[in-house]
């Protein structure tokens, strides 16, 4: 028996059994694979960090706070000047002189044209909180000048020092505060690993060595495991990361959800091998680097820079993934618990119903692939007898199926078994609008729906969604062939490709005729 066979069992242990390796089983390999039980301290974490777990939905979804960060300064700022600018008029301000309305808003928005333009949002690895506070009262001051100067210019002799300067010190205290109030999150989030980015290596290599060693005197990069195809010649471990597996092995590891980025530490002269794990990699959602050799420490230091460099999301410039991502999330929560309060009693109706038609629970609960190959429980109501339930989809639904009942297959029907995951829509797991959710381990035909299609986890690169692109062009419900499968991947990896908040709005708008329109369809 070979090293590598010898070896494997110690890493996989914890991949068997239902619950699969969760975060605390994470945490549990990675204690467990570090240097020996002598190595005390931050130096037996490792760039492991064993003590810190979040999936990349969970950081991701800390990176787009500074979108809040600005709506919130927006609100504050919005709020001091309407209050200081009523303070120094006479009557209403709808009736007031443009003259003295026109410096208090000129002043309010070169702040936040400023605050946006000049970056005070990212929050930098290393930025000093005193100097950040120091940048954001030189920006009152600017936007305090702007005011004076063109309040002067309006107002001439009459010009309202008084109100600008109280005004000004009002919104440099009120700002202050509240960014003081965000560096100390960031710092705390940044402390938790909460923005640290978790990558894994492809690669036994002494690139992969150099890097996992600088790593470790930075710990601002999370390396969480390597693969390498040639096992036999592979080490147990590199500098306290184990060797997990086969780049095979990755494909189906527990631990993808938590990855942000895929590094191939191989040379990059050997073409034949790149194009081949790429090739191969590429049906993972995770993104793919190549790392080219670095030829000293300075070009090690430049590449984890790059790895490591994970900044709270860019609310300026065009729309970018962050922003359209905030976007989505707003757009989920308004349109979600406005959904959940109006449909309350619809709800309610269904449940009575689906009690006193079959004995059995409300609700059904099942596991299904999320965001990044996270797996979610997704809520629906039971429309199945109790003792039919196929937590798995190892059966699709069929015409006449006799595992669902009266009531269930009216609510398959009109969607209304589907009401429930607007509770995974406002805790974050779904979406209103993206990819359908499929169960673990679906299967069309004998066949596990999954391996159909080599770009079938590309669908996972964005939340699932209660409807979507493919559920208003007819790919909805069971997939009973190949070409079910393919249609509907492809038309999920257009809209993945083509999202935005005006597409979701317009998916929302028809999904409800699509639906009630096509009574030929399976659900």
């Amino acid at each position: 028996m070979s090293d590598a066979a010898t070896r494997r069992p110690l890493f996989d242990a914890g991949l068997s059994g239902p619950e699969g390796l969760d975060a605390s089983g994470l945490q549990a390999l990675a204690a467990s694979a570090v240097a020996g039980p002598e190595v005390e301290g931050a130096a037996r974490r490792g760039p492991f960090r064993p003590d810190v777990w979040r999936n990349a939905r969970q950081r991701h979804a800390s990176r787009l706070a500074a979108h809040y960060f600005r709506a919130l300064d927006v609100l504050a700022v919005a709020g001091v000047t309407l209050l200081c600018a009523w303070a120094a008029v006479s009557g209403p301000l709808l009736h007031a002189p443009l003259s003295q309305i026109l410096p208090f808003a000129l002043g309010a928005l070169t702040i936040l044209g400023l605050l946006r333009s000049l970056g005070r949002y990212r929050f930098a690895r290393g930025q000093q909180t005193a100097l950040h506070l120091a940048s954001v009262a030189a920006i009152v001051a600017a936007g305090a000048a702007v005011a004076m100067t063109s309040g002067w210019a309006l107002q001439g002799a009459g010009a309202q020092w008084a109100a600008w300067l109280v005004w000004s010190g009002l919104v440099m205290v009120t700002l202050n505060a509240l960014h003081m109030g965000w560096s100390d999150i960031v710092s705390r989030w940044r402390a938790s690993g909460a923005l640290t980015p978790n990558i894994v290596l492809v690669g036994a290599t002494r690139h992969a060595e150099a890097l996992i060693r600088e790593a470790l005197k930075r710990r601002d990069l999370n390396v969480l495991g390597i693969f390498d195809d040639r096992l036999a010649r592979s080490p147990r471990a590199i500098e306290g990361v184990p060797v997990l597996g086969t780049a095979d092995d990755l494909l189906t590891h527990k631990m993808t959800p938590y990855v942000d980025r895929i590094v191939l530490a191989i040379n990059p002269k050997a073409e034949a091998r790149v194009r081949d794990l790429t090739a191969r990699l590429r049906t993972l959602p995770n993104e793919v680097t190549l790392l080219v050799e670095p030829k000293d420490e300075a070009e090690t230091r430049s590449a984890l820079n790059r790895l490591a460099a994970a900044p709270l999301a860019d609310v300026q410039g065009p729309v970018d993934d962050d922003r359209r991502a905030f976007n989505k999330r707003l757009q989920d929560m308004i349109v979600g618990l406005a959904a959940l309060v109006l449909l309350a009693p619809v709800m309610a109706g269904v449940a009575l119903a689906i009690r006193m038609d079959s004995p059995g629970p409300i609700f059904f609960r099942q596991r299904r692939h999320g965001f990044n190959h996270e797996e979610i429980v997704v809520w629906k109501f039971r429309s199945m007898k109790q003792e039919s339930a196929d937590a798995t989809a190892s059966r699709q639904v069929t015409h006449d199926d006799d595992r669902i009942t009266r009531i269930g297959r009216f609510i398959r029907k009109t969607s209304l078994d589907e009401l429930p995951q607007l509770l995974n829509v406002i805790t974050g797991e779904m979406s209103l609008v993206g990819p359908r959710p499929h169960a673990i381990g679906m299967k069309t035909g004998h066949i596990e729906s999954a391996r159909l299609v080599a770009e079938y986890a590309h669908r996972h690169r964005i939340k699932p969604g209660m409807t979507g692109w493919a559920a208003v062009n007819g790919s909805r419900g069971p997939l009973h062939t190949a070409q079910d499968v393919r249609r509907r991947v492809q038309l999920d990896i257009d809209y993945v490709e083509n999202q935005s908040f005006w597409l979701d709005l317009w998916i929302m708008a028809v999904t409800l005729p699509v639906l009630l329109g096509d009574r030929a369809a399976v659900r």
